[in-house]
């Protein structure tokens, strides 16, 4: 049992890196993933790791390809519309049940939240790109803390997988929109104290699908630098 126990803590913390790493930009898209190279980078077993790419195959991040082993997850954007809308979704509802439960700890939460991001924020909109991870990390911080109220861990779990697919695209074009993201952030604070979910929903339309207009044009720019 404690060998399992210590699998198991393995597992899950080399799950995480590795879902970290693709999410981040370290694993490239449609990158081969290789068993041997990633048994050593990893620090873990055959076994193991085959798990955890099947795993990850489950969240969308990896694609499995028979008898030719597994390669991370391409991107398009018809898949990051198609992310987008179904974040959209799924948040729009979670945001609703969260403002109708949440308590004083929620707005604290909430509060606490958006002070990080707006000091990741500053940061980068004065030109410190080296706060990029941290802002993001602060980003899903703030967009998790609305939704914690929602009593439901399902919906917080499958816009926790919406959620980083899609700031896999953020990442990889590294894709910040400045001010404007920062103001509709202020205003998603101010409409969770006020408890409009109207608003909220508004604000995250705004947000979400402005966000990737801005990610297709950035990597339609990139595309014609090569």
């Amino acid at each position: 049992m404690i060998e399992a126990a210590r699998h198991d803590t393995i597992g899950d913390s080399a799950y995480r890196h590795i879902r970290d790493d693709i999410i981040f930009g370290q694993l490239r898209p449609s990158e081969k993933l290789r068993l041997e190279p990633l048994r050593k980078r990893y620090n873990v077993s055959v076994t193991t790791l085959r798990e955890i790419l099947n795993r990850l195959t489950s969240d969308g991040l990896v694609v499995a390809e028979g008898q030719k082993g597994f390669e991370v997850a391409s991107v398009s954007d018809a898949d990051l519309w198609e992310v987008a809308e179904l974040r959209l979704l799924v948040e729009d509802h979670a945001v609703a049940r969260s403002f109708a439960n949440g308590d004083l700890d929620w707005e604290s939460q909430v509060v606490a939240a958006h002070h990080k991001l707006h000091r990741f924020e500053d940061r980068m909109i004065s030109g410190d790109m080296t706060a990029r991870e941290d802002w993001k990390r602060a980003d899903w911080g703030f967009h998790r803390a609305l939704i914690t109220g929602c009593g439901s861990k399902t919906l917080m779990d499958l816009h926790g997988q919406l959620f980083d697919k899609y700031l896999r695209y953020q990442i990889l074009t590294l894709a910040f929109r400045g001010e404007p993201g920062a103001r509709e952030h202020a205003a998603l604070l101010e409409a969770a104290f006020a408890r409009d979910t109207g608003k909220a929903k508004e604000i995250l339309s705004t947000h979400i699908l402005g966000g990737v207009e801005f990610i297709i044009n950035a990597r339609k720019e990139a595309a014609a630098q090569i």
